[in-house]
Formats: C-alpha cells, sequence, structure tokens
C-alpha cells in the first residue's frame, strides 16, 4: 500500500506532506474500524518482545523518534501502527515556530533527509496538557504505549541559562511522561552543541537529577548525542553518564557530515542535520564505542539509518536495547515496524 503512496507523496514538499499524512492517520484512526484495521494491517503483539529497560516495560523495542510527533498529537495513532514506545518534542518552555520555510529537503538516492527544523513547537505547556489527556483515555489503558519526552532550550535563551529552559520543561512533563530525552545535539539552534561539552553538560544533567524525585516516584533520564563527537568526546560522555547517574544514551542525533552523497542537486548542500542511511553505519559505530567503552553499565537507544530489520539487528548487536524510527519510516513505512519486531521473534 505503501509503495504506491510513496511516489505521490515525494512529488511534494516533504513539511506539507507530513502534516498531509498525520492528519489523514488521525481522521482515519476517528472512522469507525480505523484503528482495528490500523492494528490488523502493521501491529506486532507478542509477550516475547516485551522489554525491562532503565525500570520501565516497554511492550515491544521499537519506538517513534523524537522530531515526527512534536506536540503529542499522534501518540495514538503511533501505538496502532505497532510502535512499542513514542518519543514527542523537542519540546521548549515557550513555544517557537522554528525556522523559516522550506527548511525540510528530500534526497531521494541517499534515502536521506535534511532538516534544520528549530525546534519548533507548541511549548511546554500545551503539549503536557496534551498528553496528559491521553494518559487520561481509554486509549493509554489498552496500548500500554510508553512515552518520552524531548526537552530542549529556545532559541532565544543564551546558553548560559540554558538549564532553566531544561528545568522548566522538566518540571512541566514530570507528571505525564515515562522518560526524559536532554536534546544538546541537534545542530539546528545556534551554540546548542556547545552544550555537549563535559562541564555545561554536567551542570544540566546534576541540576535535573537534583529535581528527580516526587512524591517518592523518580524518571529515567537520557542523553541524545551528535553522531559527530571524537572518541575523546564519547569518553567524556562516559564518564558524564557514570558521574551524573543518569538513565542512559540515545545514540544518536542527525549529523553535519555531507560525506558520499550521490543525490544530485543543490538539495545536499542545505545546511541542518542530515539522517537516514548516510547515518546507519556511523550511528551503530557509535553504539558499540559506547558498549565497548562503559562496559554495558548503562542502556542505549540506537537511532540512525534504520530502513530494514538487518538494520536494527546490527544496531542491537552493536549494544542497543531499545531502537527508535524516523526517516526510514518515511521511506520504508509503516510496514518497517511490524519487519523489524517479526525479526527479533525470529
Amino acid at each position: 500500500m505503501y509503495s504506491l503512496l510513496k511516489p505521490i507523496l515525494f512529488k511534494f514538499d516533504p513539511e506539507r506532506v507530513h502534516h498531509s499524512v498525520t492528519d489523514g492517520l488521525r481522521f482515519f484512526n476517528r472512522f469507525p474500524g480505523g484503528a482495528a484495521l490500523s492494528k490488523a494491517l502493521w501491529l506486532v503483539d507478542d509477550p516475547s518482545l516485551e522489554r525491562e529497560v532503565f525500570g520501565l516495560k516497554f511492550k515491544n523495542p521499537v519506538g517513534l523518534a523524537a522530531g515526527f510527533d512534536k506536540n503529542g498529537l499522534m501518540i495514538k495513532e503511533m501505538a496502532n501502527l505497532g510502535f512499542g514506545f513514542v518519543e514527542t518534542g523537542t519540546v521548549t518552555p515557550l513555544p517557537q515556530g522554528g525556522n523559516p520555510l522550506p527548511r525540510m529537503f528530500r534526497l531521494p538516492a541517499d534515502e536521506a533527509l535534511i532538516n534544520r527544523m528549530g525546534f519548533n513547537n507548541d511549548g511546554v505547556e500545551v503539549v503536557a496538557e496534551r498528553i496528559k489527556a491521553y494518559r487520561n483515555s481509554a486509549d493509554h489503558k489498552t496500548q500500554r504505549v510508553i512515552i518520552g519526552g524531548n526537552i530542549g532550550k529556545n532559541k532565544i535563551t543564551p546558553n548560559e541559562e540554558a538549564v532553566d529552559d531544561y528545568v522548566k520543561c522538566f518540571d512541566k512533563l514530570f507528571d505525564v511522561v515515562d522518560y526524559f530525552v536532554v536534546n544538546v545535539s541537534s545542530p539546528n539552534t545556534p551554540g546548542l552543541r556547545a552544550l555537549q561539552e563535559k562541564e555545561p553538560l554536567l551542570h544540566i544533567l546534576n541540576t535535573l537529577q537534583q529535581r528527580n524525585n516526587k512524591n517518592n516516584i523518580t524518571r529515567p533520564i537520557l542523553l541524545k548525542i551528535a553522531p559527530d563527537l571524537t572518541d575523546e568526546q564519547l569518553n567524556d560522555i562516559v564518564e558524564i553518564v557514570q558521574e551524573s547517574g543518569i538513565a542512559g544514551v540515545i545514540a544518536t542525533n542527525t549529523t553535519i557530515s555531507r560525506d558520499g552523497l550521490v543525490t544530485p542537486g543543490d538539495n545536499k548542500n542545505e545546511t541542518g542535520g542530515l539522517s537516514g542511511k548516510p547515518l546507519t553505519q556511523r550511528s551503530t559505530e557509535v553504539i558499540a564505542y559506547l558498549q565497548k567503552k562503559s562496559n554495558g553499565s548503562f542502556p542505549i537507544i540506537g537511532v540512525g539509518g534504520i530502513h530494514s530489520a538487518a538494520d536494527a539487528l546490527d544496531k542491537m548487536k552493536a549494544g542497543a536495547s531499545l531502537l527508535q524510527l524516523y526517516t526510514g519510516f518515511i521511506y520504508e513505512g509503516p510496514a518497517l515496524i511490524g519487519r523489524i519486531n517479526k525479526a527479533l521473534l525470529k
């Protein structure tokens, strides 16, 4: 089905298509029988797929990466497609429109995307209420989907005050998400990646950890890192995770590298983060490096260039406990989720 739609969808602007497809999915799931048909077509539900990671029970290890459902509008629909967890965001304290259009570009020959969205989102107040409404619904009780909150800083917030933005998002989302992701690795907010350096990063993580207890409840905090880090910087990441006591790492975000791209035209020269197949090998290398360097002392969520069940298995073998999809989901369609889960069952 998706193979017939994809050539048509790819004729139009990627961001417009994203909104049209997500609107269509929401309508389809509200239509009588739509949700049941979605589950029948794509959902693979088997107790053998369950994973317990950082104290949470995932019904399967395949999740939706941050960026697709920034505003918490699609949690129910994504669960019906077969995702075991959905990561909302990146969310910032204040709503922001993001970077000027156009800001997303396809590289079909590379099966990749370049985006410079710039943390466009409705703001943490609105997103928190939306997630709360879903959590209180009958759908959440039956779907059992884990919800992550990916948090960042507003563009107008200087780096020396960034910790305040992360705290605001953390406090507001604490009661409605199951885990947090600190995003300091997006290339699309000026200066953000400077927060990956050891001193400012430890300050943010330690501050959140000090607040990470409400009515004797704590939330796993993860750090999302860039694929462009050197081995020395990755060594620092291992030390930071161990020193701060956070729950784990998401490896990796998009890359600023443009090595080896073959798509003709100007799209490959656009600024922004590159995702998709060109990232497959590097993200797997980062997972393997972190796993070896840390002696497996913390869980890793593997993301980046997963376009097949084989790609997913490679990341699991490298040391990933869970997986996330975004660009592969766009290029391969929802059947990819089921193919990965079926491969894991074998």
